[in-house]
């Protein structure tokens, strides 16, 4: 019951985190990006291998993650980073339209799975840093979308870290932070200049991003106006921590709000006792 409160409305099989539940912020978790990710495999073959991280699609891995994640019940200990916004286990993903809530039928961590390009030069290119035992942390830096455009850019970040890892208070073991968000959709995916405005949107043939987290055997959790228009400037400037429990993502509430959810709970305790 707890666990649900923190982490939002189960609908089905999908847990729908809250807007509500998201952090204002203004800068990334880290500007130590690390290094840039070559992608080497699906998507545009002119990009594959390309020392420069520039690519259409591409994935990268199997990476170590150095620490044994379990995951909706199953242990990785490797992982795949994904051009178009995500990281993944068990294979790379060059699809570039999200397939449901959380973008693929694969087991997936979507910050903002859509199709990102990165073979403008005025695009940034995917970076991954591992230099901190425990932690990985995945950046798309003002990152482009399809086709080749950058006239709009998206900057986030995914943290994950491993059950070893000595989180700090008001943290949590993964985390999404975004900070410019001007594009939530690629002209493959129906979009034009990178939203849905103009498209018919609700015939379904306009994609925009998902955020979220999946198994890809139909359990997820998602934000609540993923793959909605308008989710791009939704999370523009936005952060928000999770916890995994059991392997499900659970929500960390923002510094103060357990004093706020306990006292609650002892006014429903008293109350109780009263009657």
């Amino acid at each position: 019951m707890l666990a649900l409160l923190l982490t939002g409305t189960l609908l089905g099989g999908t847990v729908t985190i809250p807007d509500s539940a998201l952090i204002p912020t203004s800068q990334l978790y880290t500007n130590d990006y690390g290094s840039i990710v070559v992608m080497t495999g699906g998507g545009n073959a002119s990009g594959t291998g390309d020392p420069s991280g520039r690519n259409d699609d591409g994935f990268s891995g199997p990476i170590n993650l150095g620490f044994t994640l379990n995951y909706f019940g199953t242990d990785y200990t490797q992982f795949w980073v994904n051009n178009n916004g995500n990281i993944s286990f068990g294979a790379g993903i060059s699809a570039y339209t999200p397939s449901g809530l959380t973008g693929a039928d694969a087991p997936v961590i979507s910050p903002f799975f859509s199709d990102v390009d990165t073979r403008n030069s005025a695009s940034g290119v995917v970076m991954l840093n591992t230099s901190i035992a425990n932690e990985i942390i995945v950046t798309w830096p003002g990152v482009g979308y399809y086709s080749q455009n950058a006239d709009l850019l998206d900057t986030f970040q995914l943290i994950l870290r491993g059950p070893d890892y000595s989180v700090p208070p008001g943290e949590g073991q993964i985390g999404f932070f975004w900070t410019t968000m001007q594009w939530e959709v690629g002209d493959a995916s129906g979009g034009s200049g990178g939203s849905c405005q103009g498209t018919t949107y609700q015939d379904g043939t306009c994609f925009p991003a998902a955020v979220g987290f999946g198994d890809g055997l139909g359990n997820s959790q998602v934000l609540q106006n993923s793959t909605v228009p308008g989710v791009s400037a939704l999370v523009n400037n936005e952060s928000i921590w999770f916890n995994l429990s059991n392997g499900v993502p659970t929500t960390v509430p923002e510094p103060g709000s357990w004093a706020l959810l306990a006292s609650g709970l002892a006014g429903v305790l008293f109350w109780r006792r009263r009657k």
